[in-house]
Order: C-alpha cells, then structure tokens, then sequence
C-alpha cells in the first residue's frame, strides 16, 4: 500500500465562521492523503509539511469524494485509492461532514462546500500540478455542484470524473431497486417528493453540467443497477449537448462484471483516465 497520511491543513479565507469550524474540524480529523506508489518508500516516516510539500511534485492529485454509503474506509474505495495511487496520482479523500467521524450535519450545501474547500486548498498547495474532482455516486453531484460554484467564480475545475453519475436525486431516489415495489403504494412517491423538498436535495448532475468548462470523463459498468446505464448516458448526452468543445467530454461503458462499486477492479480503468486526462492536459 502507497505512503498515506491523514493531516490538518490550514483553512483558506471563508465568508462564514460556522462553514470554516465545520470543514477545519473534518480536515483536522480525517483527511487522508495517499501518495502515488512511486513515492512510497520516500513518503517513510514523514511530516505533515513533507505530504503538503509532495502536491507540487508533478504527479496529478486526485479529490476523491465517495457516495452515500459507509464512509471513506469502505473496502472498494481503499481499493481505488490503491490502484489509483499505483497509477501515479495522489489521492485526497474524507469523509463529508455528517458522515463516518467527521462532525457536523450532512446536507446538500454542507457537502459541496467541503468539497469546493478541499479542491481550493490543493490547487493552492499544489503549484501547477492538475487537480481533478472524481465523484462516485452520490460523489458525483457532490463533484458537479463543486464544480458548478468553482465556475461562477471563475476558476473551472482542472478535471471531473463521474463515476457512475445519476441525472438527479429524485430521479435516483423512484428507480432505486429496492423502493419500485412500493411506487403503486397511495401517496408514496408525493412522500418521497415532500421529504426531498423538505431537505433542499436536488443534487442535479443533469442541470449542472450545462453550466460546466471543465474536461469531464464518465465512467459507468454496464451492469450497474444500482445506479443504471442510462442515467450515465443521459449525463453524458447532456454535457455533450451543452459543451461548446466537445473534445472535453468523454464517456467510457465498462463490461459486466464491475457493477456499481467495483470498477476498481478493472485492468483499464486507470489507463482510460491517465488517458483522458494527459490528452485533456497536453
């Protein structure tokens, strides 16, 4: 297993107090960083200031953010930092607020501001070496909502990858498996409708892409049901619709197999994005 170290970072500048102790205190708790493999026998030993020192040593770094279920230490989410981490990227990755050990309330902003706040903190750290956004499931609107807010202020993310990307949470929400059988049920889906409302989720990966500049790379396994195909390849039409380049955005279908969580474990998958993105990044 590559070098990691989880490590406090320091805050940038943020207009409001209450969002800064809550993403501090995530930070201080459990931001991990894996180096890339290369630099494992390197990393040895080390401090916090050397891991801060290694994002600007050319090798792209990665913000993972994960989905809606278990926390950062979930077995296929080790297992992607590892063979990310063997494909020469460093890896950032933490749990939300509200989840696994981190303090604080999960919601929709909440989440996307740990995200833009991790990403603002490597870029400053990290020179001129890329920083890419790869969201995983529910990760993924996380992503393109971070990504969204980093746009209107007019520094576009370095790249996103959407790793089996949903349209939004209320078309996720009716076609998770396990609740259809309960859709003829009366009053049902207006429940589930008000519940959403109530909690302010959207989390529109399909509106949010419009709004996007950014290389985006899509990746979704052919058998996934718990997130279909076709909500990916609607992303995709969408963002592919709306991208004046059209050269910046890109979808790859991995065989069955992989399913939802387990694309990790397939041979091209870091060859299909070290591809992507050095192509994105020439």
């Amino acid at each position: 297993m590559a070098a990691q170290e989880c490590w406090a970072a320091a805050a940038p500048r943020l207009p409001d107090p209450d969002c800064v102790a809550a993403w501090w205190n995530m930070v201080r708790r459990n931001l991990q960083h894996t180096v890339p493999s290369c630099r494992g026998e390197d990393a040895e030993g080390k401090d916090r200031c050397w891991y801060e020192a290694a994002l600007h040593d050319g090798n792209p770094i990665i913000v993972y953010l994960h989905g809606s279920a278990q926390n950062r230490a979930a077995c296929h989410r080790l297992k992607l930092v590892k063979v990310l981490s063997d494909g020469g990227f460093h890896v950032l990755y933490a749990d939300y607020r509200g989840f696994g050990d981190s303090t604080g309330k999960a919601t929709e902003e909440g989440l996307t501001m740990d995200a833009v706040y991790v990403y603002e903190w490597a870029k400053a750290k990290s020179g001129t070496t890329p920083v890419c956004l790869w969201g995983h499931s529910l990760g993924t609107a996380v992503a393109t909502n971070a990504a969204k807010v980093l746009e209107e202020k007019g520094c576009p993310v370095d790249a996103i990858v959407l790793e089996a990307p949903f349209t939004n949470i209320w078309t996720e929400t009716i076609n998770y498996p396990l609740l259809k059988i309960y859709h003829k049920l009366p009053g049902f889906l207006r429940l589930i409708m008000d519940s959403l409302k109530k909690d302010k989720l959207t989390f529109s990966n399909d509106e949010n892409v419009k709004f996007l500049s950014s290389p985006l790379l899509i990746l979704h396994g052919e058998d996934d049901t718990t997130v279909p195909l076709e909500f990916g390849k609607k992303v995709y039409e969408i963002a592919y619709n709306a991208y004046r380049d059209k050269e910046r955005v890109k979808m790859v279908i991995f065989p069955p197999g992989y399913r939802h969580n387990l694309l990790c474990k397939c041979p091209m998958l870091v060859i299909t994005v070290r591809d992507f993105l050095s192509k994105q990044w020439a």
